[in-house]
């Protein structure tokens, strides 16, 4: 019988305690003072990368919009949101730190994330790792892998914030698209190509090169929005090196890697399929534009329209009439169209019937729109 229980004995001394979890020491670090080490984040979970991440901002108050984020930092003691957060606040100790998470969080993911083309600046995209996402994390998507370059989106204001809101942002006046390295050419062409087959689109601005020798149909510009369509036109003017008056223009084009400017351009020089395609680009967008104060607005036709999309198009019909706006950025882009013409003097009581009753059908939208800057936390 004491052979039995020493037996039992040796075999629990045996037995290894159980390995502590590696999260309850990297919980207590002080990330401003102390260096993560690879080994000390590659056999994390994803979650438990997320939630590193997470322990990092929140030290600082940042208010996180992801729920097990947000519940676990409530939990703490320590926690005290700061609504006024900025990545100011964070030292290079905690932004080191925080690459070294977020790039293995981007090796772990399954499918491609938001926040993940830092990792894959010297990585080919698969269509595997590809995903679903919605429209506005397409558009991050894409945006970012030139974004980490330093690009500037201040034609689309929410996707500028979105970018200034990350902590490894650092917005460039001298960037350059043609110093992109033929791997991040090819992934934005691959993720160009899934946005488009999950949208449902034919094409998107940056695919004229394949209409040079093809006319494109009506069809093809179904579900697109006026900004698109816009940049779609200017698009085949670009390609023959038109300089554009618009500074938000110019400035789109002139960091297109493709993009060489050539003063001497004239605008009648362009013939064949290049003029048959801006042609049927510009029809369809008169159609859209005059609709606006024509014909009454269906909420169905509005279904799907992130919230900055719909309060455009609602300001449009005031921008129609000559309204001077106090948005810079709104001023700025209704001013670069050719039809409008500013008037200090306007009021509501040049607008039509059709027209107020389609500012209050897309207004009455708004108000339960989401906002492309919910979808994508980054």
């Amino acid at each position: 019988m004491r052979s039995l229980v020493l037996l039992a004995l040796i075999a629990l001394v045996s037995i290894p305690a159980a390995a502590q979890d590696p999260m309850d020491a990297l919980k207590e670090l002080d990330f401003r003072k102390t260096s993560l080490k690879q080994a000390q984040v590659q056999k994390l979970s994803p979650e438990d990368l997320k939630l590193l991440r997470g322990i990092i901002f929140g030290r600082h108050g940042r208010v996180f919009k992801d729920n097990d984020i947000k519940v676990y930092l409530e939990e703490q003691s320590w926690y005290k949101p700061n609504p006024e957060f900025k990545n100011s606040l964070l030292n290079d100790v905690e932004r080191r730190n925080l690459d070294l998470i977020r790039i293995a969080e981007a090796a772990k993911h399954e499918f491609i994330q938001p926040g993940d083309m830092r990792y894959w600046r010297d990585r080919q995209i698969t269509a595997r790792k590809l995903g679903k996402h919605s429209g506005a994390e397409w558009k991050v998507l894409v945006a970012e892998v030139e974004a980490i370059h330093g690009k500037r989106f201040d034609d689309e204001p929410w996707l500028q914030q979105y970018f200034e809101e990350r902590y490894w942002y650092l917005p460039s006046e001298k960037y350059d698209a043609k110093k992109l390295s033929a791997i991040e050419r090819k992934n934005l062409e691959i993720l160009s190509g899934a946005q488009k087959r999950q949208r449902k689109v034919a094409l998107l601005p940056g695919d004229m090169q394949f209409f040079e020798n093809r006319t494109i149909s009506e069809q093809m510009l179904h579900g697109l929005s006026l900004h698109e369509l816009r940049l779609l036109r200017n698009e085949i003017y670009a390609r023959h090196g038109r300089m554009f008056r618009a500074e938000w223009l110019q400035q789109y084009f002139f960091f297109q890697p493709w993009y060489a400017p050539d003063e001497n351009f004239k605008d009648e020089q362009l013939s064949g399929n290049d003029k048959l395609n801006v042609e049927t680009i510009v029809k369809y967008e008169n159609k859209i534009h005059q609709e606006l104060s024509t014909k009454p607005i269906t909420r169905a036709l509005l279904d799907g329209l992130f919230l900055e999309d719909a309060s455009q198009m609602r300001q449009e019909i005031y921008a129609r009439h000559g309204k001077v706006f106090k948005e810079p950025w709104l001023q700025k882009y209704f001013s670069s169209f050719d039809w409008y013409q500013a008037d200090p003097n306007f009021s509501d009581a040049l607008l039509s019937e059709v027209e107020k009753k389609n500012i209050a059908t897309i207004a009455a939208y708004e108000k339960s729109a989401v906002t492309a800057m919910s979808t994508i936390e980054g």
